[in-house]
This record gives C-alpha cells, sequence and structure tokens, in this order.
C-alpha cells in the first residue's frame, strides 16, 4: 500500500520526468500482474532510456504492436499507476507512450 504521504513527497521527482523523451532499450508483456495491477493486465513493461543516459523502468501506454521495438522513441506521461487504495487514493506516476 502506498499511503498519500508518500505520494506527496515523489510529487517533485515526478514533475522533472514528465514530457521527456527516450528510447525503448527493453520491453516485458505482463500476463499475471501483482495485486494493485490486475485491472491493468495484460501490459507492457519497458526500459527507457533518455537521452541523458538515465535509465527508468515503467509501463508504457497508448501502444500497438508495431510500437514493441528497440529504438522506439517514447515520451514520459503521468497516469495513473495502479487501482485505488483502500482509502480511495489514486497513486499516478510516469508511464511512457509511444511518438510516432
Amino acid at each position: 500500500m502506498i499511503s498519500p504521504v508518500k505520494i506527496w513527497r515523489n510529487q517533485k521527482k515526478i514533475q522533472k520526468l514528465l514530457g521527456l523523451e527516450a528510447k525503448i532499450v527493453s520491453f516485458t508483456r505482463v500476463h499475471v500482474p501483482p495485486v494493485g495491477f490486475i485491472s491493468q493486465a495484460p501490459y507492457v513493461i519497458i526500459v527507457a532510456e533518455f537521452n541523458s543516459g538515465r535509465r527508468y523502468t515503467a509501463q508504457l501506454v497508448d501502444w500497438e504492436e508495431h510500437h514493441l521495438k528497440i529504438g522506439q522513441k517514447v515520451i514520459s506521461v503521468l497516469r495513473k499507476t495502479r487501482d485505488p487504495s483502500e482509502e480511495g487514493v489514486i497513486p499516478y506516476g510516469v508511464k511512457f507512450r509511444p511518438i510516432g
């Protein structure tokens, strides 16, 4: 469970990552997700490399089959990351969507 305080503390980190372009360096499909992600299955997780060389792992959204390739350009976006908690908190975080 992620507390509202932890979500609030991560806001500055998330803001710095939004809108940055990267490229896919690795990906995998998740068909049997952990608790909290069941409604999103199946989904794709990628390792994206920013122009700075820094890598970040997150879910790929709004994709089609032809986007699943090494070198595909992506951009970081803000999206719901998991199902709401028992308290009704909906956590948002960084995901990627294909460019082009």
